[in-house]
This record gives C-alpha cells, sequence and structure tokens, in this order.
C-alpha cells in the first residue's frame, strides 16, 4: 500500500499540517525540513499530485463559515484554524451565519466563486441535515456541529456526555430540581439536551429544559420569565457561553446570586466565568484549540486523498468545578 501523509507525519513526529508545509515550502526549521523529507524518503511517500494540482487551481485559501463570531468558543476556534492555515502556507477567509440558513447558502456559493481549496463549516442543524458536501467543488469539515452518519469529516465535542457531566455533579451536590437552556438551532444543543434527559432520568428524575435562539438576550429573557414562575428550578444548565452570560444577568437582574439562591453551571470556559460571583462559575471547558487544528489537519488530509474514508472526530470536555455550585443547603 502506498505511503500516505499521515503516515510520513507519524513517523516524523510532526502532524500532516507540518508534513504539507515541510514538503511544500512552507515556514519551518531546516532540521524539521530534513526530518519530514527523511521519513517521507524511508517510506517511500509520493506527493498526490492530483491533489496538489487541484489546490494549484484554486486559490490556497480555506473558508471558516462560523455561526456566531460573537461567540468566545468560535473565537478561540477561528485563531486556531488560522495558525494551522498559515503554516500549511494557506490563507483563510471568515463569514458570520448569525445562524441563518440563508446567509450559510450565500456564504457557501461565495466558497465557490472564490475557488477556496476546502471549507470549515459550522451549520445549522437544518443545513446540516440538507448539505450534501458532493455537491461543491471543495471539500468540507464541519466544526461543532456534524450532520448525518457518514456525510462530511467532522470535529465535536461528546455533547450527551459533557451534559451528563454537568447533571451528574449538580445530583451529588443534592440538587433535584434542575432546570436547562439550550440552543434552538444547532445539533449541539439537541444533543446536550438529550444527554442532560438522559443523565436525570437514569436517577428517576426529570428535568425542565427549554430551547432558545442561541444569544444571551434570548437567555436574559427566558431566565427572567422563568425565575418568576412559582416554581423556579434550584440548579440550571446552559448550554453554551452566550446562553451562560444571559442567564447570570437574569439572576443578577432578580437579585439572586449562586449558588444561594440557585446553582448555575453551563459549557465553556470564557475568561470572565472564573471572574464572577462566589469563586466562579462551574463550566464544561471545550478543547477549542484542538478542535480547529484538528479541522485544519482533516482538510489538508481530505486535499492529499480524496478517497480517505469519512471521519468523526470526538473529542472530551473538562468538568471545571468553581463556587457557582456549592453544596445546597435547605431551608
Amino acid at each position: 500500500m502506498n505511503a500516505k501523509i499521515k503516515d510520513v507525519a507519524a513517523a516524523a513526529g510532526v502532524s500532516v499540517a507540518t508534513v504539507s508545509r515541510a514538503l511544500g515550502s512552507g515556514p519551518v526549521s531546516e532540521a524539521l525540513r530534513l526530518r519530514v523529507e527523511e521519513a517521507a524518503k524511508q517510506l517511500g511517500y509520493r506527493p498526490n499530485l492530483s491533489a496538489r494540482r487541484l489546490r494549484s487551481q484554486h486559490t490556497q485559501t480555506v473558508g471558516l463559515i462560523v455561526s456566531d463570531i460573537r461567540n468566545p468558543f468560535f473565537t478561540a476556534v477561528s485563531r486556531a484554524v488560522e495558525d494551522a492555515a498559515y503554516q500549511a502556507g494557506m490563507r483563510v477567509i471568515l463569514c458570520n451565519t448569525d445562524e441563518n440558513p440563508d446567509k450559510e447558502a450565500m456564504y457557501l456559493r461565495l466558497m465557490e466563486e472564490e475557488r477556496v481549496s476546502g471549507v470549515i463549516f459550522s451549520p445549522t442543524r437544518d443545513t446540516a441535515r440538507r448539505l450534501r458536501p458532493d455537491a461543491y467543488n471543495f471539500p468540507v469539515v464541519m466544526i461543532d456541529r456534524a450532520g448525518p452518519a457518514g456525510q462530511a469529516d467532522a470535529v465535536v465535542l461528546d455533547n450527551r456526555l459533557a451534559a451528563g457531566q454537568l447533571v451528574e455533579h449538580l445530583l451529588a451536590r443534592g440538587y433535584r430540581h434542575i432546570g436547562g437552556l439550550f440552543g434552538n438551532t444547532s445539533s449541539t444543543g439537541a444533543e446536550r439536551h438529550a444527554g442532560f434527559e438522559a443523565a436525570l432520568k437514569a436517577h428517576g428524575l426529570e428535568g425542565e429544559g427549554r430551547f432558545v435562539a442561541p444569544t444571551a438576550e434570548a437567555a436574559e429573557a427566558t431566565v427572567a420569565r422563568w425565575l418568576a414562575e412559582e416554581r423556579r428550578p434550584d440548579a440550571l444548565i446552559a448550554s453554551n457561553g452566550l446562553l451562560l452570560l444571559g442567564t447570570l444577568r437574569a439572576l443578577q437582574g432578580a437579585g439572586l446570586s449562586a449558588p444561594a439562591d440557585i446553582a448555575l453551571a453551563g459549557f465553556d470556559n470564557d475568561v470572565w466565568t472564573s471572574l464572577v460571583g462566589n469563586g466562579g462559575l462551574t463550566v464544561i471547558e471545550q478543547p477549542v484549540y484542538e478542535i480547529g487544528r484538528t479541522a485544519m489537519d482533516m482538510l489538508l488530509s481530505r486535499l492529499e486523498d480524496p478517497t480517505l474514508s469519512i471521519r468523526s472526530v470526538v473529542l472530551a470536555g473538562r468538568l471545571l468545578v468553581r463556587g457557582s455550585t456549592g453544596q445546597r443547603v435547605d431551608g
């Protein structure tokens, strides 16, 4: 079997992006270039000339289409993609869709017009279901959100597991009436809701999940109404950083604090989450930089060998326990 670029990367102890850079006169040290070239020679690796030709017919440019650049998660992922693209001698066109399927379609058409080499994309749930990557003249790698199995390469978090971790943590701290706020436009929100429900059901409990537009403003308005209800939750989980911010604002607006009045936990270890309340907010930290770099490596591999099997990389989050989920005290 002919050696692939990933084999050279493994033999040289570097990433696929570094191999592409070293063999393509990209910015690497001479020692690293020699190491990669030696690994390629030992393995008998021959670059895929048709893939090289495909890239030369394009613009050595990657399209990055994200759903909301105001969300620090996508800001960090974008930085990782840009770093990896630069190291591979490629440029990035960044587009923001505001979770709008019409804007997604417009930017995908733009990517065709710009003759990009490939696209890294965080689609809405509806677009992910309809997307047919083979309809475009470039490969697509999905990030954060994935479509049907086998549709396109993807890098995602284990969302069900992560949501379950938050529920289990709150249950261990004595909370039983747990509510959840979930984004209503993405597969991510749906998967986190499923993990939330499954974890509660395993303990014979029912939680209340509410779906909202994935913005801080929508979360603040929804939670403000929720807190005014006769039986409000004793703990809340927000499924992304913007929803967490909006939820915190609603608590503050109602004169409540966490965990004295209600426990609060969520997703994304944004800088501000460690600075608020009584010791910060409990969150699931996502490996954002790894998500971006892995997506870029997958795209480079796909360009090198379009016949590769579709891959889905599922990464784990890390639970960071802080003061907002202190032990429940009755009475």
